[in-house]
């Protein structure tokens, strides 16, 4: 009974020849991280869980603020002050109550994300985070994991197929961004962020698929209304400083705080050195020395590290720290 219902659920999609039942079978048993539940995450999970992912793992440390509601329908006005990912959780039980979430009240961060992809077939990256995007790169590179990574910003937006079979975020953005805006700084439109969380999810059910040709390797950008497509597919692998946790800071390292007393009453750790414009000038550190730079969102971290590296050639790491001042 329980699985004739289950197939009467999804009779629409298995007619389909690249899915069948072999294919919704892959899907059933397929385990999806899902970092972020707001705009992007909240139309990926939904459509994921309809096409029946059997496991879905969702993490965000964020509380329901009235400002989501606009692009992020799945919650309630009554979810209001409560998780994000319990309140997303509990939608997801009355979508399809076989799929079975994990939710997360946590920040991904290089500490936590190696054995989170680590469990996962496919990994989506929802984050609007600059330090979670290529945490999450960089986790999923080193053992092979497929990344489905987007980001929205005002009126236009990107989705692209990383990692497993092809390059890195790194390799087709190696460089800092040159903004640091936010949707809560730019805004943006709820059907861009919709349109691309949307497309996570077609993107995450062709990869586990298998459809040809593969969606690892491609990228699709969303400007003024117009979708326009390209493959990169022998992108060259760039190197770059990496980001850790703050509990990954080891004794002996050089810790510089980026950011002003007024944005950051309490330094990253008691030692660390607030230099806020440090790269082109300030202290170098000794021989064999690691340096960590740390600021809020990891962007200032990266543009100075770009700046150190031209006169300094040791090992630079990054630390992005969020609003917590702790």
């Amino acid at each position: 009974m329980a699985e004739g219902r289950r197939m009467n659920r999804f009779a629409r999609q298995m007619i389909l020849p690249e899915v069948g039942a072999d294919g919704q079978a892959r899907i059933g048993s397929a385990h999806v991280l899902i970092v972020g539940a707001g705009g992007l995450g909240v139309p990926a999970l939904q459509y994921l869980a309809g096409a029946g992912i059997g496991r879905i793992t969702l993490i965000d440390p964020d509380l329901v603020e009235e400002t989501n509601l606009h692009r992020q329908p799945l919650y309630r006005m009554k979810d209001l002050g409560k998780p994000k990912v319990r309140a997303a959780a509990k939608a997801v039980a009355r979508l399809n109550p076989d799929v079975r979430i994990t939710a997360l009240v946590d920040r991904l961060t290089p500490a936590n994300a190696p054995a989170l992809v680590w469990e996962a077939d496919v990994v989506l990256d929802c984050a609007d985070s600059y330090a979670a995007s290529y945490t999450l790169s960089d986790a999923c590179l080193a053992v092979g994991k497929p990344l489905i990574s987007a980001s929205a910003l005002g009126m236009s937006g990107y989705v692209g197929g990383f990692c497993g079979t092809a390059p890195s975020l790194r390799a087709l953005f190696p460089d800092p961004p040159d903004s640091g805006q936010t949707c809560a700084t730019a805004g943006v439109l709820g059907p861009v962020v919709g349109m691309l969380g949307c497309l996570q999810a077609q993107m995450t059910l062709g990869v586990i698929l298998g459809l040809a040709p593969s969606l690892l390797g491609q990228f699709t950008r969303l400007e003024n209304g117009r979708f326009t497509q390209f493959r990169f597919d022998n992108a060259p692998e760039a190197d770059g400083p990496r980001f850790i946790a703050r509990d990954q800071i080891r004794d002996g390292d050089m810790v510089i705080d980026l950011r002003p007393e007024d944005e950051a009453p309490r330094k990253a750790t008691p030692d660390a050195l607030r230099i806020p414009g440090y790269g082109e000038t300030g202290p170098l550190p000794e021989t064999g020395q690691r340096i960590v730079l740390a600021c809020r969102s990891g962007l200032r971290s990266w543009r100075a590290a770009d700046q150190l590296a031209r006169r300094w050639c040791g090992e630079i790491t990054l630390l992005a720290l969020g609003d917590d001042t702790e």
